[in-house]
């Protein structure tokens, strides 16, 4: 879907970030949108309101005051143009305004005037993102209405590496695609994601887990959201969050308790896409108190039982309106191995990935897959960042829907 005839507003904040709006801006003209930009003063230390005016075809507003004759720039004007509002990069400090309801800037004055969604896309470095503060007033702006589009995860400015840039203009775009298509097929849905590792517990301290870092199915839940969604993620011991509104998080650590938690959420959902690292295999009786290594003994038995699988029982229970989408992480026979487990566990398609692919599988920002449907038919996909996999995802689950409907 194209932007074509939709007015955007476009807050700029003092963050590095800044000069990510050139772009921005650019992808917003090309897909038909009508674009005007507010500043805040110390957004033009990073990028020109001369390059915004250029790329926007509009005067660039940093001042409530137009100029001596006593002329101003009507923030409640410009909050009543716009079909929607974006704040792109949003920094700590504007976003503290607005969980306050603070207006000593254009900006934050015409989002208080706004009528129109608000949708903000932070970008900060790693610790702020993190503190409980910034997570706080995130958590409050949107129970406000706004929408947060997540800060991606990649190299900052200040050298470390984690979650913290803002989203791609290109992902900005996207999402804005999704905000203004009424009829997506996802709409209202609810739709089950699992995530990350399980922990199995050996003694009060130990535990038998894997690699995942549920980057993956973070990415999954993250795309679901944007396209409208209702998202309800499960997810073991992680570093990865998402903060959009129309995510439910619940956190478990055990496969036993993912799988109660799915259990309980599955009947009451449209699809659910399984891409926790869910343990095969769990301590048949964990140590209440920590194991003691023992004099003169050099190795321990730890008797494993069969954790129950989570895949196979929600196929079981599935319905005729019901998707269900796996995953399978192999290391040979790959694509065999993958088409008995989907006829098995009856998914409507499964996401193969190998760890032999480099740059794929456990702790990457990247993946590459393939999609193998009930009919045979695949998608192999290029090596891709986990949020456009997702994405590609989403697009089938769609598609079935589509022909469901």
């Amino acid at each position: 879907m194209s932007l074509h005839g939709k007015r955007i507003l476009l807050g700029v904040t003092g963050s590095i970030a800044a000069y990510k709006a050139a772009s921005l801006v650019r992808l917003l003209i090309k897909s038909g949108a009508e674009v005007k930009v507010i500043m805040t003063t110390s957004a033009s230390a990073f990028i020109t309101p001369l390059t915004l005016a250029t790329l926007s075809k509009n005067p660039v507003l940093t001042e409530f005051v137009k100029n001596e004759s006593g002329e101003w720039n009507n923030h409640v004007e410009l909050g009543l143009w716009a079909d929607i509002m974006l704040i792109a990069p949003l920094t700590a400090t504007t976003l503290a305004k607005m969980s306050q309801g603070q207006s000593d800037n254009l900006l934050t004055a015409t989002y208080l005037s706004a009528r129109c969604p608000v949708v903000v896309c932070p970008a900060m470095d790693l610790d702020m993102y993190q503190h409980p503060s910034v997570i706080d007033n995130l958590q409050k702006i949107q129970s406000y209405g706004n929408q947060v589009i997540a800060a991606e995860h990649g190299e900052l400015a200040s050298g470390l590496e984690g979650q913290g840039r803002m989203a791609e203009p290109e992902h900005i775009v996207e999402y804005l695609r999704y905000h203004f298509a009424k009829n997506t097929p996802l709409k209202n849905r609810k739709v089950l994601v699992t995530a990350g590792p399980t922990y199995e517990p050996i003694d009060p301290v130990r535990f038998i887990g894997n690699h995942s870092s549920g980057k993956m199915g973070f990415a999954i839940a993250d795309a679901l959201a944007t396209a409208g969604a209702e998202v309800h993620l499960v997810h073991g011991p992680t570093h990865e969050r998402s903060t959009q509104a129309n995510i439910h998080h619940y956190a478990v650590t055990s496969a036993a308790e993912m799988y109660g938690k799915c259990l309980e959420i599955f009947p009451k959902t449209d699809a659910a896409i399984l891409s926790a690292a869910v343990a095969d295999f769990t301590p048949k009786a964990p140590a209440k108190e920590k194991i003691k290594k023992q004099a003169g003994e050099d190795s321990m038995a730890i008797e494993l039982i069969k954790t129950t699988d989570i895949a196979r029982e929600l196929g079981t229970l599935k319905k005729a309106h019901q998707v269900i989408v796996g995953f399978a992480l192999e290391t040979e026979n790959e694509l065999n191995n993958a088409q008995e487990k989907l006829q098995r566990k009856n998914f409507d398609f499964i996401v193969l990935n190998s760890l032999k692919d480099e740059g794929a599988g456990f702790g990457h920002d990247t993946n590459k897959v393939t999609l193998i449907f009930k009919d045979e038919q695949s998608k192999s996909l290029p090596l891709l960042s986990k949020s456009a996999v997702a994405k590609e995802i989403v697009q089938e689950i769609s598609r079935i829907f589509s022909q469901k409907s």
